[in-house]
């Protein structure tokens, strides 16, 4: 791996997890105190990033610094990719449980 091979990964990584967030370059650009031309340069792999920018970038994006640096095919699937593919599964689930609760409960106290 060269250091165009290392730029790509991150321009790659960054956008996505830029994206997931719903940043848009500018307002992503001005939580980390970046030039809007300066990020678009990084998220087409023209520029590189100081390590001060690059934990501040992770720090905005709620990651760790070394995931914006792992290449995608060894990323392993984002559990909250997962929680969103099941969310509704889980709120239906959680619902039947606390409506069963609820009618328990109730049901207790009606009878006493």
């Amino acid at each position: 791996m060269n250091e165009k091979d290392l730029r790509t990964i991150l321009s790659k990584n960054l956008r996505r997890y830029r994206n997931y967030r719903k940043f848009t370059q500018a307002e992503f650009a001005e939580k980390i105190n970046i030039s809007i031309p300066f990020l678009s340069d990084i998220e087409n792999g023209k520029k590189w990033v100081s390590p001060h920018t690059l934990v501040k970038m992770a720090d905005t994006l709620h990651i760790e610094a070394y995931e914006l640096l792992k290449p995608e095919n060894t990323l392993p699937d984002n559990d909250i990719n997962i929680i969103e593919t099941y969310t509704a599964d889980i709120y239906s689930t959680f619902g039947k449980i606390l409506n069963d609760l609820c009618t328990e409960y109730i049901s207790n106290i009606a009878n006493k």
